[in-house]
Order: structure tokens, then sequence, then C-alpha cells
């Protein structure tokens, strides 16, 4: 029975809504006419509109995006053209016709419509891909119309499942992958305790235009990054990477201090997507007895370090040079720091400091009240990873809500009395090393 095509406002088949009028469209040759969709009732105030086409060339014309709904006759012939072997090439496929209309409406409802006496063609057919199967002889207006209700329901939560299942899969690949380009520090061997927090200020994303790393060379020097792309897409954080992979490499190739920051300028200026585009960086080089260290700093907010029995302070800052990027020519001298025995050094990026504070949020944190921050959490003996935890959490807290700004901390420690009774233990436990007699035992 064909009927003039109704002008509809274009709706993907998939997000029709409970309630609104649904579109059939009739896909069967019936050169004699004795086939007729039957009347199809109305149900909850929805009305189900039909459209028919002779063969599948006239069904692509009439297949539009308000298409709720196809009932496909299966002994319908292809197009001249269209191939209906199987797999192999040698056998026919009796459903080749309803493959190509999964082809070419794949976000469709398909109902098939075969003989009854074709059951088992009828059951493959909803194997490889249509909503249900109805029989010629037992159509009827009612079996109908709530077939093509079931049909679209289900193709609308097959096609919610599937997107839910494609968007899963896509964030943890990138969730790998951005895992993946995160440090894992290499200090086997050293003294040193290692902790970092890392949170990009961007939504549902692991990775920002912060960046860190550490290394121990050969030598025993135990090497320090912490960097800052300004910035917070992703072309920022490809660019940290960048420069995080870079200084690995340059570092542990033994560049050091201006020669290795020169370098990275230049990684930097081939790499960025725009002359605007700069980053700060803050560099600590630690000799192998843990007691001193080189610090080199290129726009980048100065560390913050305590000693045993002394509160925490920022280290020196005015022999700094530039961020990368914004002088050609820059020079970045490097300072020597004394560190003492015993002591904790926090590298962090600027969005640590950056967060609001006061009744009213008018005034940043800044580096001074990180200081005063950090001083009370060391008092109350926090350290390590509960330290830069309990830094990062205050800082939330201060600003409201959410910091913006990706946010990386990174925090290493050591502990003299420690390593004096680690050494002391391993000392007396080997064969030969008793204590002479007199022999006084070492201070811890």
């Amino acid at each position: 029975m064909p009927v003039p095509v109704p002008q509809q406002r274009t709706v993907p088949a998939a997000e029709t809504t409970h309630g609104a009028d649904l579109t059939l469209l009739v896909i069967t040759d019936d050169p004699a006419g004795t086939f007729t969709v039957p009347e199809l009732p109305s149900a909850a105030g929805t009305r189900v509109r039909v459209r028919t086409a002779r063969n599948l060339t006239e069904a692509g014309r009439l297949l539009t995006d308000d298409v709720d709904c196809i009932l496909l006759d299966l002994g319908l012939a292809l197009p001249a053209g269209v191939r209906a072997d199987g797999p192999d090439g040698t056998a026919h496929d009796e459903l080749a016709t309803l493959k190509h209309v999964l082809r070419i409406a794949p976000r469709h409802a398909v109902l098939a419509l075969t003989a009854e006496d074709d059951a088992e063609r009828a059951a493959d057919a909803v194997r490889v891909g249509a909503q249900d199967y109805l029989f010629r002889g037992e159509l009827d207006g009612r079996l109908l119309s709530r077939a093509i209700r079931y049909a679209v329901e289900r193709k609308r939560a097959d096609v919610a499942q599937r997107q839910l299942t494609e968007s899963r899969l896509r964030a943890q690949e990138n969730a790998r992958l951005e895992r993946g380009l995160l440090p894992t520090p290499l200090l086997d061997g050293s003294d040193l305790a290692f902790a970092a927090r890392y949170r990009p200020g961007r939504s549902r994303a692991l990775l920002g235009g912060d960046f860190y790393d550490t290394v121990r060379t050969p030598d025993g020097t135990v090497h320090a990054m912490i960097g800052d792309v300004c910035g917070h897409g992703p072309d920022e954080a490809a660019l940290g990477v960048e420069l995080r992979i870079a200084w690995r490499a340059l570092t542990l190739a033994g560049l050091c201090g201006d020669d290795l920051l020169s370098t990275l300028q230049q990684v930097l200026e081939h790499e960025r997507q725009s002359e605007e585009i700069f980053a700060t960086l803050c560099t600590v080089d630690i000799a192998p007895d843990g007691r001193r260290a080189g610090l080199c700093i290129a726009g980048h907010p100065a560390p913050l370090i305590a000693r045993r029995g002394q509160a925490a302070q920022l280290l020196p800052q005015e022999d700094g040079g530039p961020a990368l990027g914004l002088l050609p020519q820059a020079r970045w001298p490097r300072r020597q720091i004394q560190l003492g025995g015993s002591w904790s050094l926090m590298m962090y990026t600027d969005g640590l400091i950056e967060g609001r504070v006061g009744p009213v949020g008018t005034q940043r944190l800044g580096q001074d009240g990180m200081v005063a921050m950090v001083n009370g959490q060391l008092d109350g003996g926090l350290g390590g990873e509960a330290l830069l935890e309990a830094a990062v959490a205050r800082a939330q807290e201060l600003n409201g809500g959410e910091l913006t700004d990706d946010v990386a901390v990174l925090l290493l420690e050591r502990d003299e009395t420690r390593i004096r009774r680690r050494d002391g233990g391993a000392m007396r436990s080997r064969p030969g090393s008793a204590r002479p007699a007199g022999a006084q035992r070492p201070p811890l």
C-alpha cells in the first residue's frame, strides 16, 4: 500500500522519544499486490505511519533519519551489481538482502518478514542483526504495532549499550596511554625517599601541562626536575611529555645546568605550536653523599626545603633565569646549595600556590602561605606521601573547591639516622665485621 512520503522533522532513529509518532518503512516486492500492511492501532497516543518501497533502490531514497523501523521481506531481490554470495564466494547467502539493509541502515530497527514454513531462516535473521521476525500469515495490526515498538526500544538500547561500551574502551585506552606517559622514577641504589602527587586541571584527564621526573645517574647523583607548560590543553600536555623525556635522555647522557636547559629550550622551540608557548622549569642535582645540590631555575617557583630541627623555607631564587622559550640566548646559572644530613625537599608547580584563600577568596595562597601550611603539617608529624596529600588537600580546601590549574608536587627526603642504622646493621651482619675491643659505637 504505497503512500505519499510525509514531511518529517529530522530526528535520528535511535533518539526517538516515548510517545512520539513512529515511521515504518516497508520494503517488499509484491507485484501481485497480495501483501498489505494491516491497520495499525494507536497505543498511548502514538501513531505508526507507513512508507512502502518496492525495491532496495527505492528504499534508499525513502530511508531518512526520521524512519524508526524497517519491515524487510527476506525474499526481496538484491539490486543489480550487489553480490549475493556467501563468505567463501561460492554458496548463495539467503540473508544477503538483510545484511545489505543492515549495512545501509546501521542505526535503524529492522524486522524480518518471512513465510510460516521458514522459521529457521527467520531465527538466522535475528542472529545476523534483525531485532525480531514476523510471519506473513500471522501478521495483524496489533502484533505488528507491538513488534515495531519492541524493535525500536531494543535497537535504542543496543545503540546506547554499544556507545557506552565504546566510550568506556576509549576512556580505558586514553587512561592507559596517559598513565604510561607519567614518569617512573629511576632511583635504584639511592638513599633518598621519593613521593609525588599529580592532578591535571582538565576535567577527566590524567595528564596536564605540568611534568616532573627523577633519575639517578651511574655516579650516584640524583637528578630531579619539575616544570609547567603554559596552557591547559592536550597540546600543552603533549609538549610537557616531550620535555620530560628529553630531560631524562639528556640527563642520562651527562648534561647538567645551563647546557641541559639550553638544549631543552631548543626542543621546546622546535616542538611548540606557537611562539607564545613557554615552559617554566626547576632542576636539582643532589650529590652522591646527599648533603649538597646544584639548583637551576627557569622562571619556576623555588623549591622548599625543611632541615631537621628547622622550619621549612624556600631555596634562593635570585640567580634564576627566564622561562624556557622566552629569550633566545638566555642563560641559567647553577647555584650550589648545602642540604645537610637529614632534610625534605619539595618541588611544586604554581597550581599549588595560585588557589584562592580568605573569607571571600580575594587573595592567593602564594609561596609564603604554602610555606606556613607545610610547616604546620610537618609539626603534625607528616612526611612523604602523607605530607603531599595533605598539602594538596589543604590548598583545595582553602580554595573552596577544586584547583583549576594543573598541580604537580614532588618530594625527596633523606633521613641520616635511618641510613646510619641501616649501614651499621649491614656492617654487623658481615662475617668478620665485629667491632674491635674499645671501639665506640657511632652516634645515631
